[in-house]
């Protein structure tokens, strides 16, 4: 897997200012994706990062990065917790929450649009999309808002200045082990 796409959609979460990304990566040998990825884990779970595969399918993967204790409390949220009870997630736990978000993007034709919650998205904004089947939202950016539309443009401006500053590092040379931040 490239570590190019790594920098470029994962920055926000390298840099802990965001609980988790997830991208979608071409491989052409499954085995050859998941040695990538335990390679990657061995340096980022020591700095509070773990990287894993949610999905393979017609030779793409989706990739799951995220920072397990952040995850924790975004998942302790009264509203996201509400949220994801609703959706069949019977147990809060996050390392249990993510094994049903995979097999829901597994076995559903519908994508599990909680997936929001899994992606450090504000649980208002979340429902609202689903609610509002993605109409009617305040502003786009990494996500619909829905909810307090300055403070997410206020994150998004962040998450793109870190993402320019980590690609521009990235291409300087500075490994993502360097560039991962331990939190």
């Amino acid at each position: 897997m490239s570590e190019k796409l790594l920098v470029r959609h994962c920055s926000p979460t390298l840099a802990g200012i965001k609980t988790a990304n997830l991208f979608a990566c071409k491989f052409d040998s499954e085995e050859t994706l998941r040695n990538d990825l335990r390679k990657l884990n061995r340096f980022l779970v020591p700095k509070g990062v773990r990287v894993l595969p949610l999905r393979f399918s017609n030779h793409k993967a989706l990739i799951y990065l995220y920072r397990p204790d952040m995850l924790k409390k975004d998942l302790s949220n009264r509203q996201a917790c509400t949220l994801l009870q609703k959706h069949g997630y019977h147990d809060a736990h996050p390392e249990q929450c993510l094994a049903q978000v995979a097999c829901k993007l597994k076995s559903c034709s519908e994508f599990p649009h909680e997936i929001g919650l899994f992606l450090g998205y504000p649980p208002e904004d979340v429902q609202g999309f689903i609610e509002n089947k993605a109409g009617g939202c305040k502003c786009v950016g990494f996500w619909k808002v829905y909810g307090n539309e300055q403070k997410a443009k206020r994150l998004f401006a962040k998450y793109r200045k870190c993402t320019a500053v980590y690609c521009e590092q990235w291409a300087k040379g500075k490994s993502i082990e360097r560039l991962t931040v331990a939190v």
